[in-house]
């Protein structure tokens, strides 16, 4: 299993879940408005979901209702790219705090 970064994150991209994770399996890129948890590398280890700030990480089998189309959102944000080139992508993204939390 995996988790999923969910609505709330869209546009926000506070980055506190990366700084945790132990396994950097979390990814963005500059042209994109939210992280994305890499599938086949997430430990389930849980240690993201508590520091997002908006709420936005869930349990694969445990996203909400409204919010099941991030599950394929993130499966598929991975497809196709080279995970190194991901990893630098992200390191060089910026990190947008919301104003609102």
């Amino acid at each position: 299993m995996t988790y999923i970064i969910t609505e709330p994150c869209v546009n926000v991209k506070d980055g506190a879940c990366i700084d945790v994770c132990p396994v950097d399996c979390i990814y963005t890129t500059p042209d994109t408005n939210q992280m994305f948890i890499a599938p086949d590398e997430c430990i389930d280890c849980a240690a993201c979901e508590p520091v997002c700030p908006v709420a936005a990480i869930f349990a694969e089998d445990q996203t909400p209702a409204n919010m099941k189309q991030y599950v394929p959102l993130n499966y598929n944000f991975f497809k196709g790219k080279d995970m190194n080139e991901l990893k630098e992508l992200t390191r060089a993204a910026p990190r947008k705090v919301n104003e609102a939390h």
